[in-house]
C-alpha cells in the first residue's frame, strides 16, 4: 500500500492550469491527476482514447462541457467521462477549480489527444444555482 501525500505533489504549470501525477513514482496499472484550474476565456476540449475517466470536484464550482452539453459542477460532485468523449472543465469566472481525475489506463500521456474545440465560461457568468445537477452526460463515443 501507498499513500500520496498532496504536499509532496510535483506541480507542471500550464496554461490555465496547474497539474500534477499523484500516482508518478508507483507502479500502477491507472493513472492519476491532481489539477487546479484557474478560471480562463477558453479552454481547449481533449478525449481520451484508451479509458473511461471519473473526476471529483475537490473544491470550486463552474461547469463541465461534455461533447456539446454543459452541467454546472460544485465541490463534490463526481463526473463520469465514457471513453473516447470529447470535454472540458471550466471554472466559473474569478473562481478556481480542484480536480482529482482517474483513469483505469496506466499511460495518460497515451490517452489524451486534443481537440480543436475551445470551451467557454457560459457567457462568462458565474454557474447559477447551488445544486448538483440530476441528471448524468448521455452515453456516447469520446474523451
Amino acid at each position: 500500500m501507498t499513500v500520496s501525500r498532496r504536499t509532496s505533489f510535483e506541480f507542471a504549470d500550464l496554461p490555465g492550469r496547474r497539474s500534477a501525477d499523484p500516482l508518478q513514482n508507483i507502479a500502477s496499472q491507472s493513472s492519476a491527476r491532481f489539477v487546479t484550474l484557474e478560471y480562463t476565456p477558453g479552454r481547449t476540449a481533449h478525449y481520451h482514447p484508451r479509458s473511461e475517466e471519473l473526476i471529483y470536484v475537490v473544491a470550486g464550482r463552474g461547469h463541465v462541457w461534455l461533447d456539446g452539453e454543459r452541467l454546472p459542477v460544485i465541490a463534490g460532485d463526481v463526473i463520469h467521462i465514457p471513453t473516447g468523449l470529447a470535454h472540458a472543465t471550466v471554472p466559473e469566472q474569478g473562481a478556481t477549480m480542484e480536480l482529482m481525475c482517474f483513469f483505469p489506463h496506466p499511460d495518460l500521456a497515451d490517452n489524451i489527444e486534443d481537440t480543436d474545440i475551445v470551451v467557454t465560461a457560459v457567457d462568462d457568468q458565474p454557474v447559477a444555482g447551488t445544486t448538483r445537477p440530476t441528471a448524468g452526460p448521455k452515453e456516447k463515443d469520446h474523451e
